[in-house]
């Protein structure tokens, strides 16, 4: 994407590392940020001094310092028909100096009170009959895990709403066109019944200067 985002995971040592802005250069790869994780699977999901040794608050390529793996949507997720996590989400605005936990910091900048929060965890109504609604399949995919696991406002976007998904390029082939049924990620998502998020209850932090 335009901001050149990669997350590399290594199991054998439980490390993980993600880049922001990453491209190649004629002396090999750089990044203008990004972050380290030793012990990923114990880690909560998000960068802190404890992550890594000598590591900075700011570490990590979200405005939220939430992993840039936590929440993403994956081709063999869709695939095989079920999303079993949380989903990450981004916002066109986020709300400016607060933060919901477990976001550990906000690049928002809307002061208006009403507008939600980085780190805010939304759910679909769990009365909604997702089989009933008459979406495609990736669509409903996503709303039963919007319903069962939440939403997790990770960074806001310049342009739209929008999920986190795998860039298929590692792949050699393009599957979206295929799950999608055709659809663009607009059309496909079009029906889900936004009205019918909710806010869950998390603890707010808001600077004061």
């Amino acid at each position: 994407g335009s901001d050149s985002q990669l997350a590399l995971w290594q199991p054998a040592t439980d490390r993980m590392w993600e880049f922001f802005e990453m491209h190649r250069e004629p002396d090999g790869w750089h990044a203008n940020w990004g972050g380290a994780m030793a012990h990923v699977s114990s880690n909560p999901g998000w960068f802190s001094t404890a992550a890594w040794p000598g590591a900075q608050d700011d570490w990590g390529a979200t405005g939220t310092g939430l992993a840039l793996a936590g929440g993403l949507i994956t081709v063999r997720e869709l695939e095989r028909g079920r999303i079993d996590h949380a989903l990450a989400l981004a916002l066109p605005t986020a709300r400016a100096g607060c933060r919901a936990l477990p976001a550990p910091r906000t690049d928002g900048a809307d002061p208006s009170p009403g507008v939600l929060p980085e780190g805010a965890h939304l759910r679909l109504d769990p009365n909604v009959n997702v089989g009933a609604l008459g979406l495609p399949r990736a669509a409903e995919i996503i709303a039963l895990a919007a319903q069962r696991y939440g939403i997790v406002v990770r960074d806001k976007t310049a342009h739209a709403i929008g999920f986190y998904a795998e860039d298929p390029h590692r792949l050699g082939r393009d599957p979206y066109p295929s799950l999608f049924d055709g659809l663009s990620p607009g059309e496909l998502l079009r029906d889900l019944p936004w009205g019918r998020l909710q806010v869950l209850r998390a603890p707010l932090r808001c600077s004061t200067g």
